[in-house]
């Protein structure tokens, strides 16, 4: 008995391996995709805030300019290039940076390979009760990215490289704390997105109730802000911004939970 079970354990591991080669693979599918055509994904994607042009500056300039409210989103005026400081560091960052968007796009898939290991070990219910995780979890996190790409990225990047302490000083911004400062925005908030996924699976396996939920809500809160403070630049707008959709999102939680504990119930007494 005990060497099948150690066979179904080391079968089980074999399995997980090739999900997480499968996924690996489709990231880097993907990444060498975007290395192919690097120039245009840093010009209109990893590079598009520092152009005053930007559809999020033009739509804050347009919105202000209605209420009679002077606003610097009206009159931007970036840095035209960014400093490269070693002779490798354009093409390490081109590198590092493809990944990372790999990892972002082939997000439904890495989850659909997730959902495929652990699919077999729920009863026929559950999976059915579980068919919307892949789109529920990957619309969170593309809402993320869009909130990050659209919304948080540009605030950031207009308060840092608008603030300046004395006219002696003079901001000479790098490739490499820009396209770092973006893509770790990109990534941070979107899985922040994820939560009420997460709250449904602690939920399922008894780690989580809505009781803990409510009770820790300000502890949640404070964790939240750390965490937005984290992944943001340390701007307070940038933070809040970050914290508010979280925090909904923390709400949201709560409720999914209930709706777990509410079926587990309802099945339990049948």
């Amino acid at each position: 008995m005990t060497k099948e079970k150690e066979m179904s354990f080391l079968a089980h591991l074999e399995e997980l391996r090739w999900h997480i080669v499968r996924s690996i693979i489709a990231i880097f599918v993907i990444a060498i995709f975007l290395f192919s055509i690097q120039e245009y994904v840093y010009n209109e994607f990893l590079l598009a805030h520092i152009n005053p042009d930007f559809i999020t500056y033009r739509l804050f300039c347009d919105f202000f300019s209605f209420f009679g409210i002077e606003s610097n989103f009206c009159a931007l005026d970036y840095p035209n290039t960014l400093q490269v400081l070693k002779p490798t560091e354009q093409l390490m960052n081109s590198i590092w940076s493809c990944f990372i968007l790999g990892v972002i796009t082939s997000f439904p898939y890495i989850l659909w390979e997730f959902w495929k290991f652990i699919s077999p070990g729920l009863h026929t219910n559950e999976i059915k009760k579980s068919k919307g995780f892949i789109f529920s979890a990957s619309v969170l996190f593309f809402i993320g990215v869009f909130f990050s790409f659209f919304i948080i990225a540009p605030i950031s990047v207009n308060f840092l490289y608008t603030y300046q302490i004395s006219d002696k000083l003079v901001n000479q911004f790098t490739m490499e704390a820009h396209i770092g400062l973006i893509t770790n925005m990109l990534l941070g908030v979107s899985l922040m997105f994820e939560l009420p996924v997460i709250v449904y699976f602690l939920t399922k396996i008894g780690l989580l109730s809505p009781e803990f939920l409510k009770r820790y809500r300000k502890h949640a809160l404070v964790i939240v802000l750390i965490l937005a403070a984290i992944i943001t630049p340390p701007d307070v707008a940038s933070q809040v911004i970050v914290a508010i959709p979280v925090l909904f999102l923390y709400e949201i939680s709560i409720k999914v939970s209930k709706i777990v504990i509410k079926r587990q119930q309802n099945n339990a007494s049948k």
